[in-house]
C-alpha cells in the first residue's frame, strides 16, 4: 500500500451535503496533496483542468470513476495545494474515498476549517468568510444576495474605507502630541472636528445597512399571546398559508408552543403560536402557558390578539403587565368578520392596533406591514449586506469612541486614544485584528468540508 508522508498538516473531508446526490465531492488541502492525487489517481493532474479518471484504493482496485481537479498554491479556495475528487454522490461511496484519502496520511478537517485557512492565508478577509457561511444558510432569496454582497467585499470595503479615514485622523491628532512646540494647532488646521463627523455619518449608514443585513440573516421572532380561542392559531395559518395548526371553537385546543417560519418580503419570521393564557387546573395546559411565557423571553416583537367584540380587557391588561417591558408590541383585534366590519390599523400611544379577521385574511397584509415597520425594515434590500451581531456590536462601540473623541475635541491626547479604540473596534469586523477564541468560535459553527 503507497503511503504519504508529510510533516505539514493536511485535511480532508466530505465537501458535499449528507445524503444522496448525483454528485459528490471530497477536498484535500495541504502539502500533502499532490501526492494523494499521485497515490489514488496514479499521477496529479495539470493544476486546473478537470480529468476524468478512476479512483483507486489501495490494492489498486477501483473504488469509483470521476473528476478530479487539481489547484496549485496560492491558486486555490484555501491558499495551499487543494484536490477535489468528484465521484457519484452515494453516502457510502463517498466514505470509502474519504477514508482512503485519511489512509494516506492526511486528517479529518474541523468545522469551517477550509474557510478558516483561506482567512489566515489573505484568500479573504473575516467578514467574507463569515458570508460563505451565510450564503450556505440563507433562508430566503434577498438574503442569499445579500450574503453574495458581504461575500464580493463589498461590506469589507466600507469598512477598509472608514478605516482608512480614522488613521487620517489619527495622524493629525498624534502629529499634535509628537511636535508640542510647533505654534500649530494640527487639530484645527486638519479639520478633525468636521472630519469626525463626516466618519459618524457614514458609519451611521454603514450600521442602518448592517442592520438591514442582520435581519435578513437572524429573522425575527414573533409570539402570538392571548386569551384562549381568540384566534390564534388561526392567525398563524394565515401568516404560514398552510394549516399547520390545529384551530376549533374549543378553548384550550393548543397546549403547546407550536413554531412556523415563514417570510415577509425576504426577512425570515420565526413565528412561536402559544397556548392561551388563562387560569387553568389543566397540568397539560399549565405546562403549556409557562412555556409561552418562557417563549416571549426570547421574542423581538408580541402579537397580543384580543376579540375585537369585546376589545382589551382586564385579562389583556395583566397580560401586558407581564410582558417585558422594552418588548415591541403589536395588538391584533380579531374577527372583525363577525361584525362584518372592514380592516383598519390605527396607533394609539405609539403602538399599533390592527383590526383583521385571521379566518377570512382579511386585513393581514395590514400586520405584515406593521411587523416589518416595528423592525425598521425598508422598502428595499438593494445594497443591503448581511452582517452579524457582533458586526453591529463592533460599530456601536467605533460610534462610542467617536462621540467620547468630539467630547473632548480640545484634549488631543483624549481625542488620539480614542481614536485608536475606534480604529481598533472597526477592525475586528474585517478580522485585521480578532482574538483567536473568536475566531474558533465563529469557524466552528461552519459545516465540515466548507
Amino acid at each position: 500500500m503507497q503511503s504519504v508522508k508529510s510533516n505539514a498538516d493536511s485535511i480532508a473531508a466530505i465537501a458535499t451535503a449528507s445524503g444522496s446526490g448525483g454528485i459528490g465531492v471530497v477536498r484535500i488541502s495541504g502539502p500533502a496533496a499532490p501526492a494523494i492525487a499521485g497515490a489514488i489517481l496514479g499521477h496529479c493532474p495539470k493544476p486546473r483542468y478537470a480529468a476524468y479518471l478512476p479512483f483507486l484504493d489501495g490494492d489498486g482496485q477501483t473504488i469509483d470513476q470521476g473528476i478530479a481537479i487539481y489547484y496549485a498554491a496560492p491558486n486555490s479556495y484555501t491558499g495551499e495545494d487543494v484536490l477535489e475528487l468528484q465521484a457519484h454522490g452515494g453516502p457510502a461511496l463517498l466514505q470509502i474515498l474519504l477514508t482512503r484519502c485519511l489512509s494516506l496520511g492526511v486528517r479529518q478537517a474541523e468545522p469551517g476549517e477550509f474557510t478558516r485557512r483561506a482567512y489566515l492565508n489573505d484568500k479573504m478577509d473575516l467578514a467574507q468568510a463569515e458570508a460563505v457561511a451565510d450564503v450556505i444558510s440563507a433562508a430566503t432569496t434577498e438574503a442569499a444576495r445579500s450574503a453574495m454582497r458581504s461575500l464580493s467585499g463589498e461590506f469589507s470595503k466600507r469598512i477598509n474605507d472608514l478605516l482608512q479615514r480614522l488613521v487620517e485622523l489619527r495622524m493629525f491628532v498624534e502629529a499634535c502630541l509628537d511636535f508640542p512646540e510647533e505654534e500649530i494647532d494640527f487639530i484645527s488646521e486638519g479639520n478633525v472636528k468636521k472630519k469626525i463627523e463626516d466618519v459618524q455619518r457614514e458609519l451611521q449608514k454603514i450600521y442602518n445597512e448592517a442592520k438591514q443585513g442582520n435581519l435578513l440573516r437572524e429573522g425575527l421572532t414573533v409570539v402570538l399571546v392571548g386569551q384562549p380561542n381568540v384566534g390564534k392559531s388561526s392567525l398563524i395559518n394565515q401568516l404560514a398559508a398552510d394549516d399547520i395548526a390545529i384551530v376549533t371553537s374549543i378553548a384550550g385546543t393548543t397546549r403547546d408552543t407550536i413554531k412556523s417560519a415563514i417570510q415577509i418580503n425576504g426577512i425570515p419570521l420565526h413565528v412561536v403560536d402559544t397556548a392561551g393564557l388563562r387560569e387553568t387546573d389543566d397540568e397539560i395546559e399549565q405546562f403549556g402557558i409557562a412555556r409561552t411565557w418562557r417563549a416571549l423571553e426570547s421574542a423581538n416583537i408580541a402579537l397580543i390578539l384580543v376579540d375585537a367584540a369585546h376589545g382589551i380587557t382586564e385579562v389583556e391588561k395583566s397580560i401586558l403587565a407581564r410582558l417585558p417591558q422594552d418588548l415591541p408590541k403589536i395588538w391584533v383585534h380579531n374577527k372583525i368578520d363577525l361584525a362584518k366590519n372592514l380592516p383598519f390599523i390605527e396607533d394609539l400611544d405609539g403602538e399599533s392596533h390592527i383590526h383583521l379577521s385571521a379566518k377570512t385574511g382579511n386585513g393581514v397584509h395590514l400586520l405584515k406591514g406593521a411587523l416589518l415597520k416595528v423592525v425598521g425594515w425598508q422598502s428595499t434590500s438593494e445594497g443591503v449586506f448581511m452582517a452579524r451581531t457582533r458586526h453591529l456590536e463592533a460599530i456601536r462601540q467605533v460610534e462610542q469612541h467617536l462621540r467620547v473623541a468630539l467630547d473632548a475635541i480640545s484634549q488631543s491626547e483624549l481625542v488620539a486614544e480614542n481614536l485608536r479604540m475606534g480604529q481598533d473596534a472597526l477592525s475586528t469586523v474585517t478580522g485585521e485584528f480578532t482574538p483567536d477564541d473568536l475566531l474558533g468560535e465563529i469557524f466552528s459553527k461552519f459545516c465540515i468540508g466548507k
